[in-house]
């Protein structure tokens, strides 16, 4: 396929949707690009190839994606990529595709998974929902996580969070049995709206309980922001939820 990134004299890459003629769709996200680097430009250029992966709107084959067979972990909204790049050290057992819609972000890691030599790490830059709905196969996912998504803190825009129970329907189909979805956010109304959903949404079981939280686990790091929002009194909430192997509510899932 060709690589979008590579026309010359281009600024930026092109929007990470789909553009329907004649509807509006609500997104959870809106493009505050920022400035768009030479740096980041070039990194597109040189490292798209090898780290991003191409949206075409088809079922995807990940083992021959990643060329191998390993547990797939998904990260949707990576932001500028720091707690990616960490699991991929942390754990380099595992293949992680990771989806963000802003380019400088993008950028950014795509410049350091080359450091890091990081071939078991590939990126979307493309809209979660769309990548979910037409790329990812049903019970392809082992494990998929979701940091810090944008809270939407005025009531008007609730709308716009990411986790409604349509998305966490989706999420359950796309986890294999005995599959994990782990959640945070440093904001406690949308914790309350994440509890709502995900503990009310069938084919998930809250580890800690229902309306329960966990200590953050190791493979997430703990990033700036929260490190000063937690000196400042402010609640970081981790959610763990497992698909069950069986129908009987046990997940047998391990840490």
């Amino acid at each position: 396929m060709t690589n979008p990134f590579d026309s010359a004299g281009s600024k930026a890459p092109p929007k990470p949707f789909t553009v329907t003629e004649g509807r509006r769709e609500v997104r959870s996200f809106v493009l505050r690009q920022g400035r768009f680097t030479p740096a980041q430009q070039r990194a597109f250029d040189d490292r798209w190839p090898r780290f991003g992966i191409d949206f075409d709107g088809q079922p995807r084959d990940l083992d021959a994606t990643f060329g191998r067979s390993a547990p797939k972990v998904l990260e949707i909204g990576f932001g500028n990529g720091a707690a990616l790049r960490y699991a991929a050290q942390f754990d380099p057992s595992k293949d992680y595709i990771g989806i963000e819609v802003h380019a400088p972000g993008v950028g950014r890691l795509l410049n350091a998974l080359a450091d890091d030599n990081a071939d078991h790490v590939k990126l979307y830059h493309h809209d979660a929902v769309e990548v979910l709905e037409k790329e990812i196969a049903d019970g392809a996912l082992d494990e998929v996580r979701i940091y810090f998504p944008d809270p939407w803190h005025k009531k008007r825009h609730n709308k716009r969070r990411l986790l409604q129970p349509a998305f966490a329907e989706l999420l359950v189909r796309k986890l294999r049995p005995g599959g994990r979805l782990h959640c945070a956010t440093d904001w406690a109304d949308y914790a309350e709206q994440m509890w709502d959903v995900l503990d009310a949404t069938a084919g998930l079981v809250n580890r800690a309980g229902p309306r329960g939280s966990v200590p953050r686990p190791d493979w997430r790091p703990q990033t700036h922001f929260e490190t000063r929002g937690q000196k400042l009194g402010h609640g970081v909430w981790d959610l763990l939820y497992d698909k069950p192997e069986t129908g009987n509510g046990e997940s047998g899932m391990e840490a």
